[in-house]
């Protein structure tokens, strides 16, 4: 009966969402986007008071997706053991559980752990490799098994954020997400970009002295670029455009967009062509997220090419 608390419909279904992977993947970053999306998201818990935590079937009303972090670190960290947790949780009638493993070639995995100076948490004083290893061996059942396997070892943590969003918005509580974003062609194109427009027709402002070490948001930059007779125009037409394409991609039930601004360095026009453009979007009642790839990269002569 609707709006009864026993009501196991699949739409009254809770969804949990466990996130697990080798040390360094991106679970952190993975359980931060899913928090953004809707997901109350738990990081580091112990998996053998799962039951404990969702409690039984019976409840007063809806209940927000969940999200739980755990790994190798996690207390009581036994795979098959927890496996056959997830197998008792996942016959309830008024649970969706899905498991998501985030893994990542070994040698990504050492060289992010070098880069960063941390220790690896199976490593006990003996080189990386040696706790990657360990680790990956430990976690081959949970890598088997899981629903879902996301490889980020060619991801950037912007990338990672957006094969969230693409995978599991459709389970938050939240409408269709739309990304804005803004990249640098000379630092590789965003591999899950949707709709990408190139703005390197544009004046370049880092052939500007005093515009060179200035970004996209600052208001000169924007001056420069508004100047350049093309742009508000051609931003007229993108905006008009997408704006026909958005509620066509949501009745297809595409859980998210990521429009994306390029130029060469993915510091001016790029920057200031998104931030323009998201304001388009809010004024037409979309709440965009934006995310400016390159924006902290450094300004190079030889990036940006000739003038």
């Amino acid at each position: 009966m609707a709006g009864s608390s026993t009501d196991d419909s699949p739409d009254s279904r809770q969804h949990i969402l466990l996130v697990t992977g080798l040390s360094g993947a991106g679970k952190t970053t993975a359980l931060r986007v899913l928090e953004d999306l809707g997901w109350e998201a738990i990081d580091n818990f112990p998996i053998r008071l799962l039951g404990r935590l969702i409690g039984g079937s019976a409840h007063d009303g809806p209940r927000p997706p969940l999200a739980i972090g755990f790994d190798s670190r996690t207390r009581g960290f036994v795979p098959h053991e927890i496996i056959a947790k997830v197998k008792e949780l996942a016959n309830r009638h008024d649970l969706v559980v899905t498991t998501l493993f985030l893994d990542c070639n070994s040698g990504e995995l050492e060289r992010r752990y070098n880069e960063t100076r941390r220790r690896h948490p199976m490593a006990a004083g003996r080189p990386v490799r040696v706790g990657v290893q360990a680790e990956r061996e430990l976690l081959e059942p949970l890598r088997r098994w899981a629903d879902v396997v996301i490889d980020t070892s060619d991801f950037t943590s912007n990338d990672l954020q957006q094969a969230i969003r693409a995978q599991f918005a459709d389970s938050a509580p939240s409408e269709m997400s739309v990304i804005v974003s803004s990249f640098g062609f000379a630092r590789g194109t965003p591999p899950l970009a949707d709709l990408v427009f190139d703005m390197r027709f544009l004046d370049n402002p880092h052939w500007v002295p005093d515009l060179r070490e200035q970004t996209g948001l600052d208001t000169a930059v924007g001056e420069h670029i508004e100047r350049d007779e093309s742009f508000g125009p051609v931003l007229e037409q993108i905006s008009e455009l997408v704006l026909k394409l958005l509620p066509r991609y949501a009745a297809q039930g595409k859980s998210y967009v990521n429009v994306a601004f390029g130029c060469t360095g993915g510091r001016h026009r790029s920057v200031y062509t998104a931030e323009r453009f998201a304001q388009a979007l809010r004024d037409a009642g979309f709440s965009p997220t934006i995310i400016h790839r390159n924006l902290g990269s450094r300004a190079a002569d030889e990036i940006e090419g000739p003038q």
